[in-house]
């Protein structure tokens, strides 16, 4: 048997005439407004239409290789994408001519919910299709100490640098009914506790960013400029952000967050500072490593903190469905 790491991940555009077709592939099959495209695609032309997920994913993979050749297992990297190149199908492909029959998958999305893992398994099914590679998806790490003591160690020097502010943890908003079928905010809410309790804060604040469908639905709140409002009008004179619901510094946090929220922290008078995701910290690329041998060897020990323990290697039948809007 021949093994390979798969990382696997949302995908994003190179430049201006790739951001309409991603956001395209992206919303398809959802009743998102086109206005709301067009506004998304604004926001990736404020970085030139070229996303900053790409190159961070290259780094990733660059750190994890070089940390697997030196400690082993010494194993090829691929990377596939749900939405823009490479995409899925054909790092399948590439694999399969490669002779690689077994590959074990890290999805870069550290929560349960349908578009944060269910989902990336159908991709992957999808894209396996009469292939026969056989896909082992690794667990999601959100109570991983190699995610959340980063966390810590960042979240803990901005508020050191800012005393008295207020901390937000910030994550992906998801529609209710989608919320509803998983895990998602519970274990955002231990992640939160868990980096706010190691970084010695007992004030904060679980919020949201980044939604994208139509005012009717109800989504997950509040919103990141609001909960920034609603701070300032209780005397906050500063705010601290965390990205908890995100690995790395791509565009919905470099605009989302470092643009939207900050403006919206100035218009309103107070500080701003907001927590560096973490990205290639080495403790996190160590993690993927464990969550890798854990696959290979059973006996290897899992490590978890906080209330839940260790997720499950293999997603139960019922694990994570899709709402009711996009269910065929």
């Amino acid at each position: 048997m021949s093994d390979a790491i798969l990382i696997v991940s949302f995908g994003g555009p190179d430049g201006p005439d790739d951001v309409l077709p991603f956001l395209e592939n992206v919303l398809r099959g959802r009743n998102v407004p086109r206005e709301r495209l067009l506004e998304v695609a604004e926001h990736y032309h404020h970085f030139d239409g070229r996303s900053p997920i790409n190159d961070q994913n290259r780094a990733l993979i660059a750190a994890l290789q070089e940390l697997l050749d030196r400690e082993g297992p010494r194993l090829p990297i691929y990377w596939g994408n749900r939405n823009w190149h490479p995409l899925l199908p054909d790092t399948f492909a590439r694999m399969k001519e490669d002779g690689v029959t077994r590959a074990l998958c890290f999805v870069t999305s550290a929560y349960s919910s349908y578009s944060g893992c269910r989902q990336y398994r159908e991709n992957l099914a999808a894209a396996n299709g009469t292939l026969g590679l056989e896909t082992l998806k690794l667990r999601v790490f959100y109570n991983h100490p190699g995610f959340i003591e980063p966390m810590v160690e960042q979240t803990k020097a901005a508020l050191a640098a800012a005393p008295g502010a207020t901390l937000l943890f910030t994550a992906h908003s998801v529609p209710m009914s989608m919320a509803a079928t998983s895990d998602y905010v519970k274990q955002l809410t231990e992640a939160s506790r868990l980096v706010a309790e190691g970084a010695g804060c007992a004030d904060y604040r679980l919020v949201y960013q980044s939604r994208s469908g139509p005012p009717t639905q109800p989504w997950l709140e509040p919103d990141i400029c609001d909960a920034i409002a609603t701070a300032a009008s209780e005397g906050a004179q500063h705010v601290v952000v965390m990205p908890v619901g995100f690995i790395s510094d791509h565009l919905e946090v470099l605009y989302d967050l470092d643009t939207e929220a900050r403006q919206k922290a100035a218009d309103l008078g107070i500080g701003f500072t907001r927590v560096p995701s973490v990205g290639t910290d080495p403790r996190f690329i160590a993690m993927i490593r464990e969550l890798i041998l854990e696959r290979l060897d059973p006996g290897q020990p899992k490590r978890a903190c906080g209330l839940y323990g260790p997720n499950h290697d293999v997603c139960p039948i019922d694990c994570c469905p899709a709402p009711p809007a996009r269910r065929t």
